[in-house]
């Protein structure tokens, strides 16, 4: 009988330590802190950067270097999404997905800007910036920084300017060399006045459409052909539904790197200083790299593909300028005196045709 319960005591208290372990443990764990990976996670700033364009872009390429630089300066406690090819937004939706906060940062071209202040008209004036020194002049001097303080009252933070490139013309009704060369044709362009009435004054009729359904609209004949850069007329394929590419060189296409307002607020002194940082170094190799990258892809096109390409000389370039001057007069009102005349300043001082 002793036997028993000196058996069934030893059970019990058994029993009772298991127990008392194991809510010891419970208690414990639910102490015990994150380790620092689950608290890197938990801190972390996630934003998203939505843009339209391919990854193997200026655009695109700068995206992924700014994200991979963010990530490293922060040691992984600030991540950037990039979300390109308009996975996220279409480039007519992105400004105001970034107004109301449903994403936090863009890269838009500049033209579609205008809407909220008429002073980026100034960029899509044709031959304005006639040099690759003259663009990286005029966006990081007085011409950028004014443009991107123009759109602090629409609740958004203008941080950079990023180049694309020159602008060319492809078409299917071609050789385009001379302006009246494209009188009667259907051209899509990114919607601007600029534009329209650049191609209205040499008879062509320019429709604003969505980026990404160009290639479909060349492909139907629906359009007879685009102005865009080589980086983009190469990541698209235009090229295989396009006859003729002109090397015109007339205008300029680059983007704004844009956070939404309130949400750069609310990042902290430090966080900001590394976005910063990673977006200074960011448009220091897009500024280097962009032209590069067009006259590479230019090669390509004219090495991989039967299209005809023209080069407009200094002389024929100095004939389509001079029947886009009235441009200037038309809009002088809407982008101000003052920075007008330092851009047409700036023109005049690099122009070599």
């Amino acid at each position: 009988m002793k036997s028993f319960i000196g058996i069934a005591l030893i059970l019990i208290a058994g029993l009772a330590v298991s127990i008392w372990i194991g809510f010891h443990t419970k208690m414990a764990e639910g102490t015990l802190p994150y380790d620092d990976d689950q608290k890197g996670i938990q801190d972390q700033v996630v934003i998203k950067f939505s843009h339209v364009v391919a990854e193997n872009t200026p655009k695109g390429l700068a995206a992924q270097r700014f994200a991979k630089r963010v990530n490293e300066k922060s040691n992984g406690q600030i991540k950037i999404e990039v979300i390109p090819n308009g996975g996220l937004y279409s480039d007519q939706e992105e400004l105001e997905a970034l107004q109301s906060g449903d994403v936090q940062m863009i890269a838009p071209a500049t033209t579609k800007l205008s809407s909220f202040s008429p002073k980026w008209q100034i960029l899509d004036l044709p031959y304005a910036m006639p040099t690759r020194e003259s663009i990286i002049k005029a966006l990081n001097g007085d011409i950028g920084n004014t443009l991107l303080q123009s759109l602090e009252e629409k609740n958004m933070k203008g941080l950079t300017l990023w180049i694309n490139g020159f602008k060319q013309i492809t078409t299917n009704d071609g050789p385009v060399v001379h302006p009246d060369d494209l009188s009667g044709q259907n051209l899509r362009i990114m919607p601007s006045k600029v534009l329209e009435k650049q191609f209205d004054l040499v008879g062509a009729k320019a429709v604003g459409l969505d980026f990404n359904d160009t290639y479909r609209l060349l492909e139907s004949k629906e359009l007879n052909g685009e102005e865009n850069t080589i980086s983009n007329i190469y990541s698209k394929k235009f090229f295989d539904v396009q006859s003729h590419l002109t090397i015109s060189n007339h205008g300029f296409l680059g983007y704004a790197v844009i956070m939404n307002d309130e949400f750069w607020n609310k990042l902290t002194k430090q966080q900001q200083r590394i976005i910063s940082e990673a977006l200074d170094e960011a448009t220091r190799w897009n500024q280097t790299q962009s032209f590069a990258m067009n006259e590479e892809q230019l090669a390509l096109i004219e090495r991989n593909s039967s299209i005809d390409i023209h080069y407009l000389t200094k002389e024929e370039k100095r004939e389509w300028a001079k029947r886009w001057e009235p441009v200037y007069r038309a809009f002088k009102s809407e982008i101000g005196d003052d920075l007008l005349s330092k851009m047409i300043q700036l023109r005049d001082s690099y122009n070599d045709f």
